[in-house]
């Protein structure tokens, strides 16, 4: 018979400053009550604080680690230790000897161990930390490696990132991993990006000569409060109201309603927003009422509409990284613009200008002026507070185009507000330049 008792193991996260905190997460235990006792709670207190400092704390507590504990503090040990920072073959700063070291295949048991003790989204973190702070990256290029890793979109953005370097032998294992994620995406998104935009073109879509099961009837009734007759002979406050003028929906076409354009930031700081506007980009071309553009760019230019079909092909073709020239991009999305009063354009960027600023920001009020709707999004993704050019901000904000980070789970709203031509659902939008 066993019982289940929880034990505090250590996370980290990076600070501005380079430095790691350890906070707690918990993993269970289980233990016999038969074969030992249940500990003092001094000593237990001993082991939780042994087991958020970490290693460099041995001699402080005076408590030994034993069992699974000592597995998650040696998993932990490697990445966070005294040889934290050290790169693959090569030595740490400091003088201990822990750390992940160049082997591959002891990278992939550390991957397999802490799989093992922690929980996916603590797992994804140390997987992020052990890319940026060892240097892993490069062994990312052997497929034995991806077939250990804990996918998510940071793993797809640094995967897209090493794209050209990737061997071919690589290549299946690393478009696998990234339509794990992109299809984990669609099942998310997909439904309420469906249901919240059919509903925002239908209600665009209104018309003045409606047949009956077309009438909107709130709108109708509001129209035509002027027209309120009283009926005689009736209680005080009955009456009729006489419709002079029908308000309903259009019927569904077979000709796109809308034009999207997603403009979308490809220099590496935008890797997520980028992952996340694919998937996007192919709920949106499956919609038969709306005609989608997807165009990524860096100090170049490429249309990728063609691609939309799937989502996994327009990831591969995006090359994170490089400089950045807004103003280029936004002209060859002018360009492609035809129906401006029915054109939704979607700037996704940090706005880290690398053209010409001023030519740019004409663009953008060109677009305007001809009944564009212009949406400007800092991120598109989870991330929370993204860096950005807070000039360029404000500036397209002076011109009634405010830029703000949106999560993947208000895009639908954004895109919805925008078709409607409504103000757009802005969040925390008294911080908003």
């Amino acid at each position: 018979m066993t019982t289940t008792s929880r034990t505090t193991s250590r996370t980290t996260s990076r600070t501005d400053s380079g430095t790691t905190s350890r906070t707690s997460s918990r993993t269970e235990r289980r233990t016999d009550p038969m074969a030992e006792t249940t500990p003092s709670p001094d000593a237990e207190r001993l082991r939780r604080w042994r087991m958020v400092l970490g290693a460099d704390s041995a001699d402080s507590t005076g408590h030994a680690l034993t069992g699974q504990d000592a597995a998650m503090d040696g998993a932990l040990n490697a990445l966070y230790g005294g040889g934290a920072g050290k790169k693959p073959g090569g030595r740490g700063t400091g003088g201990r000897a822990a750390g992940l070291g160049a082997s591959a295949p002891s990278v992939a048991r550390w991957l397999g161990d802490i799989r093992t003790y922690f929980p996916s989204s603590v797992v994804q973190v140390m997987q992020r930390d052990a890319i940026d702070r060892l240097g892993l990256a490069a062994l990312l290029l052997e497929p034995e490696m991806l077939e250990a890793v804990e996918a998510d979109v940071h793993l797809v953005g640094t995967l897209l990132s090493l794209n050209k370097a990737m061997p071919e032998t690589t290549k299946e294992t690393a478009r696998t991993v990234v339509r794990k994620v992109v299809e984990d995406l669609e099942k998310r998104l997909e439904s309420r990006t469906r249901a919240t935009l059919t509903g925002a073109l239908d209600r665009s879509a209104r018309i003045s000569r409606p047949r009956h099961r077309d009438i909107d009837w709130n709108r109708t009734v509001r129209a035509n409060l002027a027209n309120y007759l009283p009926v005689p002979g009736s209680a005080e406050g009955t009456g009729t109201i006489v419709p002079e003028r029908l308000i309903g929906y259009g019927r569904a076409s077979r000709s796109a309603k809308k034009d999207i354009v997603l403009c979308i930031d490809q220099s590496g700081s935008m890797a997520a927003s980028v992952v996340h506007a694919s998937v996007f980009g192919a709920v949106l071309a499956s919609m038969r009422t709306l005609s989608t553009r997807l165009v990524v760019f860096d100090t170049a230019v490429v249309d990728l509409t063609d691609q939309l079909d799937d989502p996994v092909d327009v990831l591969f073709g995006t090359q994170l990284g490089g400089g950045t020239d807004i103003n280029r991009a936004l002209a060859y999305c002018q360009s492609r613009i035809t129906r401006p009063a029915d054109t939704v354009v979607v700037l996704i960027s940090d706005l880290y200008e690398g053209g010409i600023r001023d030519e740019m920001l004409k663009r953008v009020a060109a677009m305007k002026d001809s009944g564009v709707q212009f949406v400007t999004l800092l991120a598109l993704s989870d991330e929370g507070a993204p860096a950005y050019d807070h000039d360029h901000a404000a500036a397209l904000g002076a011109l009634g185009a405010p830029a703000f980070a949106c999560t993947p789970d208000l895009f639908p709203d954004v895109m919805a507000a925008a078709i409607e031509k409504r103000p757009l659902p802005i969040p925390d939008k008294e911080t908003q330049q």
